[in-house]
């Protein structure tokens, strides 16, 4: 059982419904929240706030999430989803990297979230070859890091 995962994934989730992103999360996240176990998110719009909130709501796994730069940078969905886990007592830790809020800023914050886990999760729009997901679940594979990759 890994002791610390990383979740990656798109910002656009608008064609799924909410229930089948938290299905998805039963079936692929749930497996992976033993005790112990700390998870990384990225502290954005889309799978970042859904997992999170997921999280939340139905484990007790530690949630540490990063931002590129400052909280306040965050999307306001992304504050509120934040907030939220704040508010249940269930966030362990806000990691404010204070880089930039662009590209170079986001690469940054995954590779600090991929650097410090056992597994990686991502959540890619189907269709979409490239951007940060694929990133990240790349530079997963370059540390020898186990990845589960789940095109929604």
């Amino acid at each position: 059982m890994p002791q610390s995962v990383t979740i990656t994934g798109t910002r656009s989730t608008a064609h799924r419904s909410p229930d089948e992103y938290r299905q998805l999360f039963e079936e692929y996240l749930r497996p992976f929240t033993g005790s112990g176990v700390r998870y990384y998110i990225g502290g954005a719009s889309g799978i970042d706030s859904l997992s999170l909130l997921w999280l939340t709501w139905e484990t007790q796994v530690s949630i540490i999430v990063a931002v590129p730069a400052r909280e306040a940078d965050q999307p306001a969905d992304a504050r509120q989803a934040i907030a939220i886990s704040r508010d249940a007592g269930r966030l362990g830790e806000v990691v404010e990297l204070c880089g930039e809020t662009r590209t170079s800023g986001y690469h940054a914050r995954n590779r600090y979230m991929v650097d410090r886990s056992d597994l990686v999760i991502g959540f890619p729009r189907a269709g979409s070859p490239g951007g940060g997901t694929h990133y990240t679940l790349d530079y997963a594979a370059s540390q020898d890091k186990p990845h589960l990759v789940l095109p929604v």
